[in-house]
């Protein structure tokens, strides 16, 4: 392969060699070191290939092996060069092209993001922009070990970054942990707590505090409380209403006597699960409108350059219904190479509406799967399902389903916490005396 490119680069060419002694000829290219391959016998004669440079130096071995050469095919880029030698406007585009491919590579011109969950592109994107680091940006300003150092200072819950350049685009890979968040507001919270102690004891409430209680968030018999912080109103057990304190965050300062003296606050924290029951109804009309796609459409492609958009026909039309799809994609040289070059399409399609009817089958297949995925959302949301009796009803013109689920989930929800004042009582000095 490097040997091809070689020839490739500094030209070849295949020629015919006949006459009175063409083996004696072969002897004498051997002999002055002149290397020939491809060689293949013809009539009277043979063909071969050899360097450019090296057939300048034919014409003595030929008159004295008294042989014939014919120039058959020239091949390589001196000759490429010199077949398009007048073509200046032609060079002048290659050359641009690869100037501009240099400047290019120069650039920033994608960023991808991998393994964010919470936070979304655009959010992760738009808080780099803000910061300087988005595309079109020279690599040379790309400050990898910055760009992870702002990120893990900025989002509490990320907790590994790693930003590296691959070719034309930024790579960030990062990796989430709720659950790590929580525990560090949770030390967070402590710290508080014990710098505060003093001020809570004396009734004084921070506003940094903020002091709430837990109410439930939904009829429910208690199963199960796990109390971290704040006192438990309720055991497992319990039926509660929607409302009804299930922790409160005051606690009550009492001396030896058992009197109240004053009130401490904090923020309630506990995990609190009831049985719970949830109302489902769903409906559908038997008959509903599908749509109809006929061959009228309008078709725009477009090429767009950063802000600067090129388009070839229009996408405005008569039609009474129409539906409109864009396809969009990213140029690029290699698997990593990102161009500043999106081509696009546009496509109008017009349609109609046709008026159609389900039958029983189809009805309840269109309930069922929405129940489905009605369930999967809420198991999705930590909730457990133990039951239903949700069942599938239909009528002339259209189906219902409604029933009841039966479910275990959390049912705690935050709420301020009253804050109360010791009354002092004043002590009566007075001294009493006989008249």
């Amino acid at each position: 392969m490097i040997r091809s490119f070689i020839r490739f680069l500094r030209g070849y060419v295949r020629i015919r060699v006949r006459g009175f002694s063409p083996e004696r000829f072969l002897n004498m290219c051997s002999y002055h070191d002149i290397y020939v391959w491809g060689l293949s016998p013809i009539s009277n004669g043979y063909e071969m290939y050899l360097s450019a440079a090296d057939f300048k130096k034919l014409k003595p071995l030929a008159k004295k092996t008294h042989t014939k050469i014919t120039l058959t095919e020239r091949r390589g880029f001196p000759f490429f060069l010199f077949h398009y030698r007048k073509r200046k406007l032609f060079f002048f585009g290659l050359l641009l092209c690869i100037i501009l491919l240099k400047v290019y590579s120069l650039f920033i011109w994608d960023i991808h993001f991998e393994g964010n969950e919470k936070w979304t592109d655009e959010t992760l994107a738009e808080y780099l922009r803000s910061g300087g680091v988005k595309p079109c940006m020279l690599k040379s300003r790309v400050d990898c070990p910055g760009i992870v150092k702002n990120i893990r200072e900025e989002y509490n819950d990320i907790v590994w970054v790693s930003a590296s350049v691959d070719g034309s685009r930024l790579k960030i890979q990062i990796k989430e942990n709720e659950d790590t968040l929580l525990g560090s507001a949770d030390n967070v919270e402590n710290r508080e707590t014990e710098t505060e102690n003093d001020d809570k004891a004396k009734g004084i409430v921070s506003d940094e505090l903020h002091p709430t209680d837990l109410i439930a968030s939904a009829d429910g018999v208690i199963t199960s409380i796990v109390t971290r912080s704040g006192i438990p109103q309720v055991h497992a057990g319990d039926q509660v209403k929607k409302g009804d304190i299930l922790v409160l965050g005051r606690v009550d300062v009492t001396n030896d006597s058992g009197e109240v003296t004053g009130y401490q606050y904090q923020k309630s924290d506990a995990d609190i699960f009831a049985d719970t029951t949830l109302e489902y109804a769903e409906s559908i009309d038997r008959i509903y409108q599908r749509k109809v796609y006929d061959d009228r459409k309008k078709i725009q492609p477009y090429v767009r350059i950063g802000d600067f958009t090129v388009s070839v026909g229009s996408t405005s039309n008569k039609y009474e219904h129409s539906e409109l799809t864009v396809k969009e994609r990213q140029l690029k040289a290699g698997e990593n190479f990102y161009l500043p070059v999106l081509l696009g399409i546009k496509t109008v399609k017009s349609y109609t509406f046709e008026k159609k009817s389900y039958t029983d089958e189809e009805i309840r297949k269109i309930l069922s799967a929405d129940f489905q995925q009605f369930c999967k959302d809420l198991e999705e949301k930590g909730i457990q399902i133990l039951g239903n009796s949700v069942k599938i009803n239909l009528y002339a013109d259209s189906a219902d389903a409604k029933g009841t689920l039966f479910l275990n989930e959390r049912i705690t929800e935050e709420a301020d916490t009253e804050i109360l004042t010791i009354e002092r009582k004043e002590t009566d000095e007075s001294v009493g005396t006989d008249d």
